[in-house]
């Protein structure tokens, strides 16, 4: 069947409003971490109080995962029902006015507010524009378009890095560039057209976007539950080895400048630059399973790295947070592969919940490397890291082991039904 308004070349308009939806969605994610000290003393939080500065730190971070909770199924059910662009649309307008909003905030109260009302629209931008790259691509060239949408999107953070030093720090002017860029973005989505697969469904009387799918049925269900698990060591990394970077720098070797903001954006350059990569890996395989798993043991050998002694210096840290940034990189086949499970009366869904269950994982994983291990268990930060490395890079081996290859999978079809004619 010919998509509506599709193009076959993987540089068509959907691809690059999509990329830049998630280059803008990524600029305003990663911006709390990069902005987080002086954003805090900006809102009257005693620096020099490390537990009322993490204490703040984490209340704001955790009502920002919960909003990418909610949104996730909010837009994904959208997407489904409503369309792909409605997400598209719809997502980027609410985090674009969260953006406004939080460059005139003053207390950490409304700081938490304004970044979860962010991360229910940050939820939906990269589900809604991988489904509808998928769906309007042909089969043998979507992997490569989906990569392109995370790989480019991906160096928003690198952006959202270098706007902060530009801007002399202006933590407040930050969010309201990014703002800016989405409300800019929304001119572009004008132009784009709607899924030809959900322009075709809509015309059937069948269940579109019911979330209690993914759980009436034990197949469907232990499909959903691989999709998410695939992506767990992404945050992993990102969450904890990136992120407490200056604090695993003071461990292994004492003296150290090691700033996290700054190690986020050296492993967020060499994501895209990862996404870009497994793209063409999975053409050249033709198998989304082969690059995951390649990917996989790129990962592997930076956590050997990470925790080895040649991690010794400043330049080191940054480089193996690059590494392990790179081998990280298999985002958009993640996401792909999850919109690929599922049919075209439930890919957003899939495609929308899936990436931000992962994101939603990180405090469970945190509970694991903070809680049980370190607080309960009495193990300092190194062992912590290195069994929690462990339990998540076996969880993923092992769902990935069980997921469905999908590459040459047809998507025209309805979930629970046969083939679309």
């Amino acid at each position: 069947m010919k998509q509506s308004g599709s193009s076959s070349s993987v540089f068509n308009l959907a691809v690059l409003v999509a990329a830049l939806g998630y280059f803008v969605d990524i600029y305003d994610l990663l911006l709390f971490t990069i902005v987080r000290e002086p954003s805090l003393a900006g809102v009257g939080v005693d620096l020099s109080n490390t537990q009322v500065a993490i204490a703040a730190s984490t209340k704001i971070i955790n009502w920002q995962m919960v909003g990418l909770l909610i949104g996730g199924i909010l837009w994904g059910v959208i997407g489904d029902k409503k369309g792909r662009l409605s997400v598209l649309f719809g997502s980027i307008l609410l985090y674009s006015v969260a953006n406004f909003v939080t460059g005139y905030i003053q207390t950490v109260d409304q700081y938490a507010y304004a970044r979860f009302v962010a991360g229910i629209g940050l939820a939906g931008e990269l589900g809604a524009g991988i489904t509808l790259v998928s769906e309007l691509l042909p089969k043998a060239k979507r992997g490569v378009g989906t990569s392109l949408v995370a790989g480019i999107g991906l160096f928003g953070a690198v952006f959202a890095y270098y706007t902060f030093q530009f801007t002399n720090e202006d933590w407040r002017l930050c969010y309201k560039i990014g703002g800016g860029l989405g409300i800019g973005l929304l001119l572009l989505r004008v132009s784009v057209a709607e899924s030809g697969m959900f322009q075709h469904i809509k015309q059937k009387n069948v269940a579109r976007g019911n979330f209690f799918m993914f759980f009436n049925n034990a197949a469907r269900f232990r499909k959903y539950m691989l999709a998410i698990l695939i992506g767990l060591p992404t945050w992993y990394v990102i969450g904890i080895l990136v992120n407490l970077s200056n604090r695993f720098a003071k461990e292994f070797f004492g003296e150290t400048k090691v700033q996290s903001g700054r190690a986020i954006m050296f492993a967020y350059a060499a994501i895209a630059i990862g996404d870009i990569l497994i793209g063409l890996v999975s053409q050249y395989f033709k198998s989304r399973k082969k690059a995951l798993y390649l990917f996989y043991a790129f990962t592997i050998i930076g956590l050997i790295l990470f925790y080895s002694p040649l991690n010794s210096s400043d330049n080191s840290m940054y480089i193996i947070c690059a590494w392990l940034g790179f081998s990280t990189g298999f985002w958009a086949i993640f996401v792909t592969m999850g919109a690929e499970q599922f049919g075209t009366n439930l890919r957003a869904t899939a495609a929308t919940t899936i990436p931000n269950m992962v994101r939603g994982s990180l405090p469970l994983i945190n509970l694991m490397f903070l809680d049980l291990f370190q607080k309960s268990m009495g193990w300092d930060l190194i062992r912590s890291g290195i069994v929690t490395a462990v339990v998540v890079m076996v969880i993923t081996l092992i769902a990935a082991y069980y997921t469905e290859e999908t590459f040459h999978k047809d998507l025209n079809y309805i979930e629970g039904e046969e083939l679309l004619p």
